[in-house]
């Protein structure tokens, strides 16, 4: 993968990203072939899954670590996760994420999706942790 983007632009931040999706999308494999919680509905009346949250937590702690002057604007937040009726799909994110991070607590995988709220800057990163939930949930296509 490395000689793909040798000396073009930006070919660290491409190199980190492949590696950090290709992480991503394994744990969302993972969390579809296993399917432990139904999917949440947003105010949008849109789905939003274990997978959803796991892997923006993932991504957003993998970027707060590698570039941490970069911002990232996602588009999952935590708040329905702190919320009562969502205790039982924290605790999935969290044991998912802790495959990833180990040690990784309800309190921290709730952090690292909030990581996702930032302010754009010159420089950023954008994020959709699974565009076409509905695709997911039906274990069809997703990306």
């Amino acid at each position: 993968m490395q000689d793909l983007f040798a000396g073009k632009p930006y070919s660290e931040e491409a190199m980190f990203a492949a590696r950090v999706v290709s992480i991503s999308a394994k744990l969302c494999r993972e969390i579809q072939g296993e399917m432990v919680t139904q999917a949440l509905e947003k105010s949008d009346r849109s789905p939003v899954t274990v997978a959803d949250f796991a892997s923006q937590a993932v991504v957003a702690r993998s970027l707060k670590d590698t570039y941490p002057q970069d911002p990232l604007i996602a588009e999952e937040a935590s708040q329905s996760l702190r919320a009562a009726e969502g205790a039982k799909t924290l605790d999935a994110v969290s044991a998912y994420v802790a495959r990833i991070y180990e040690g990784a607590e309800p309190e921290d995988v709730c952090q690292w999706i909030d990581y996702g709220e930032g302010k754009t800057t010159d420089r950023f990163w954008t994020l959709d942790p699974i565009d076409g939930t509905k695709g997911f949930l039906r274990g069809d296509q997703y990306v």
